[in-house]
């Protein structure tokens, strides 16, 4: 049964397993209990890469997001803030946008975003507000994570939904291409 004023009845509430992912980068801290194929998962963080590379030649900050659902991308994006002038402009709120578009519906239920970089607060609650299921990252953001590094915002039981969640996919990979970037700058 879920809390009180819980309309899901607790179906949102994701339980998380202490366990480390062995293989997969840097060991997430949060794991999602729907756990997919470790290969399924490696392949869409690659779709991800391919759109942060995009935003890399662009010049922008190399971080890109898919979301796919049913086995199929829905949505694509890569930040775009710079080009934009637009600081909403991340890589998963338009992954997010283009996914809601596409089915026709702002709810992304069932859904798995998969990010090169852990989400900040903004994309954490965009997460929030479309309903995505399960959250994959890549690298952690120390600085501006929102999902283990500074806060757990999917996790908050004050919160109307919750989303699975697993870090590290392809973390090396991922962190390489914003040590990269980044370094190019100084």
């Amino acid at each position: 049964m879920g809390a009180p004023g819980d309309p899901a009845g607790g179906r949102n509430r994701r339980r998380r397993l202490g366990a480390r992912a062995e293989g997969i980068g840097a060991a997430p801290r949060a794991v999602s209990f729907r756990a997919m194929s470790r290969a399924a998962d490696a392949r869409w963080m690659q779709e991800a890469l391919a759109e942060a590379r995009r935003a890399l030649a662009d010049g922008e900050v190399p971080v890109g997001a898919v979301v796919v659902r049913d086995g199929e991308v829905i949505g694509r994006g890569h930040n775009t803030s710079i080009r934009q002038h637009d600081p909403t402009a991340h890589a998963e709120v338009q992954a997010i946008r283009e996914a809601a578009l596409k089915i026709g519906n702002y709810r992304l239920e069932d859904a798995t975003l998969y990010a090169t970089v852990e989400p900040c607060p903004m994309c954490g609650g965009a997460v929030l507000h479309a309903r995505v299921s399960r959250v994959v990252f890549g690298a952690e953001d120390p600085k501006a994570g929102a999902l283990v590094s500074l806060y757990r915002l999917l996790e908050d039981p004050r919160l109307n939904h919750g989303a699975d969640v697993l870090g590290g996919v392809l973390a090396e990979e991922c962190g390489a291409l914003l040590r990269t970037f980044f370094e190019s700058r100084r």
